[in-house]
């Protein structure tokens, strides 16, 4: 997985090596008769132009966003897969669509990981660079939902704990802000006092992703940790382990 760069650079890695995985263990997972598996998404497999707040039934009712649409074709057959699973052999396979992930552990290469962590890496760096400029992609209109990693992991410790109703679920806050929102966020958060510029000849994506997160919630689940206590606790983490931290690389 990757910010926009990533998936315009390395199409068919994204396509190929994502369904590899997946099927793998879809299909092992059937033949040893395991009953219950979560599938873990993402909520770029909705449309460009899904209906805001994005609701689960928007899935295939139009066309994806082009900058990321192999991720995004890969992941719908794991959601698939799983409802084939469900509907031909009766076992309880759940697909989690999470909105964008952040935390601790997160990959921090400019090159390869999502907007959240890049922009931590590069207000960090101006900072230390006599709080240099930054430069950021776009206009920073677009507005964008943020999930803490440790929510998802306990929302999928909820989906197998109990029995759910329904295939396939959003995980997310139900809250989004745009993209300079953002920024000016983790800038605070980072201590950076520079400027910040907008590329706006590089593209933005999707114009907003904003999940429906209400399925999830009629079933006893929701998010705990706030933007901006996610975003502090991912920029301490980043302090202590700059020289360690996963530089994801293609």
């Amino acid at each position: 997985m990757g910010g926009i760069l990533a998936n315009e650079t390395y199409p068919y890695q994204f396509l190929m090596d994502n369904m590899l995985i997946q099927n793998n263990l879809i299909d092992a997972a059937l033949k040893h008769s395991v009953e219950r598996f979560i599938f873990l998404g993402s909520s770029c497999i909705y449309p460009r132009f899904a209906p805001q707040p994005i609701k689960e039934d928007s899935l295939l009712t139009d066309t994806l966003e082009p900058t990321n649409q192999w991720y995004a074709l890969a992941k719908i057959v794991g959601v698939k897969a799983c409802e084939a699973v469900k509907k031909q052999f009766g076992y309880n396979y759940i697909s989690l669509m999470p909105t964008n992930l952040y935390g601790i552990n997160d990959n921090f290469n400019l090159k390869t990981s999502h907007v959240l962590p890049a922009m931590i890496r590069k207000f960090h760096e101006a900072k230390l660079n006599n709080h240099a400029t930054v430069e950021l992609w776009g206009t920073g209109t677009p507005k964008r939902e943020f999930l803490y990693v440790d929510d998802l992991a306990d929302a999928v410790k909820f989906s197998l704990e109990n029995q759910l109703s329904e295939s396939l679920y959003n995980v997310g806050t139900g809250i989004d802000l745009s993209i300079k929102d953002l920024a000016e966020t983790i800038q605070d958060i980072v201590g950076h006092n520079g400027k910040i510029t907008w590329n706006t000849n590089m593209p933005d994506g999707t114009p907003r992703k904003w999940l429906d997160v209400s399925k999830l919630k009629s079933e006893g689940w929701q998010y705990t940790t706030s933007l901006k206590d996610g975003i502090e606790k991912t920029y301490h983490w980043f302090l202590k382990n700059q020289d360690t931290f996963k530089e994801v690389k293609m």
